[in-house]
């Protein structure tokens, strides 16, 4: 079902082409396999299960890993009735309400589609923000869920793991194999077989890094439109953003491997010296870049600018 989120053909575009690069990539990197090993297909068909089982199951291995639990209206009643409001609005299915009981403020959406999605917020995020500021976050991760691309980059992600594991079985084989010997031309084999897995996932995480930088910028655009508001999703960045770099780094560790699907990223801004290099690698765009795209729109749509609104 389309809901009435603004279509983003930028993003479509960008989904598209980082599958089919992805997807050349892979055939390319099983190519290679065939020529080197002849237990390739071992390797493909467990990735291909793992890579099923996270499809489908998505939003529980999320919802799970990160501590979430489904609540009902009688204990969250203004969570679901931000989410109840903009879900008519946007004219899409309410996806499943989940709490994530963390100091650390932010967010995140799941699912492969709108008919199996969730949408987890923290405690922190909860006690931190008023009425607008958490509606203009609940627009932004509900934008991902009508836009398909939390499955997107569920699915590109995990395409990144089949290197690792290709890694790690030949590795196995080699070493615990049957071959009785350990000539040269076996090294020169696991020598190769590891060079191009850790090329195919440096290239892969590159390319995945790009779109989840736009679909953050996406995200913005499309909350900000739906509840005509962009300041008080402004608001909500320039918080939660602060917020988290004053949480201890020991607490933040577990939550970076899934910054790429939180609303905003689990740790600091960069050192000057290091900021150019940290964007190629960030899940998010800059505060700053969002901060921009939010007045744009705020000027658009005629908004008067909050009082002591940053940026």
């Amino acid at each position: 079902m389309q809901s009435r989120f603004r279509a983003d053909r930028g993003l479509t575009a960008r989904m598209g082409i980082t599958l089919f690069l992805l997807g050349l990539l892979y055939v390319a990197f099983v190519a290679v396999l065939i020529v080197l090993l002849k237990s390739w297909v071992l390797v493909v068909v467990i990735a291909a299960a793992l890579l099923g089982a996270q499809y489908w199951f998505s939003d529980r291995i999320a919802l799970y890993a990160m501590h979430g639990r489904v609540v009902e209206r009688e204990e969250y009643p203004q969570l679901h009735g931000v989410i109840d409001r903009l879900c008519a609005t946007a004219d899409m299915p309410k996806p499943v309400v989940a709490v994530s009981d963390m100091e650390m403020p932010n967010a995140f959406a799941t699912g492969r589609n709108a008919d199996h999605a969730a949408i987890c917020v923290t405690t922190g995020l909860l006690r931190r923000l008023d009425p607008a500021e958490l509606e203009g976050v609940l627009a932004h991760e509900l934008s991902h869920v009508a836009h398909r691309d939390v499955a997107v980059i569920t699915v590109a992600s995990f395409l990144g793991v089949l290197a690792g594991l290709v890694v790690r079985f030949t590795l196995y084989s080699q070493v615990f194999g049957g071959r009785g010997r350990k000539d040269q031309n076996t090294v020169v084999v696991l020598m190769t077989v590891m060079a191009v897995s850790a090329a195919v996932y440096a290239l892969s995480f590159l390319l995945i890094r790009a779109l989840s930088r736009y679909r953050e910028l996406a995200a913005d655009r499309a909350g900000a439109m739906l509840t005509g508001r962009p300041s008080a999703l402004a608001s909500a960045l320039t918080k939660l953003t602060g917020d988290i770099a004053k949480i201890p780094t020991r607490d933040l560790r577990t939550a970076q491997a899934f910054n790429a699907f939180y609303f905003t990223p689990a740790f600091g801004a960069a050192p000057g010296g290091r900021q150019l290099f940290s964007s190629l690698l960030s899940t998010h765009p800059s505060l700053e870049d969002r901060l921009d795209q939010l007045g744009r729109i705020s000027g658009e749509l005629g908004e008067a600018p909050a009082p002591g609104k940053a940026g």
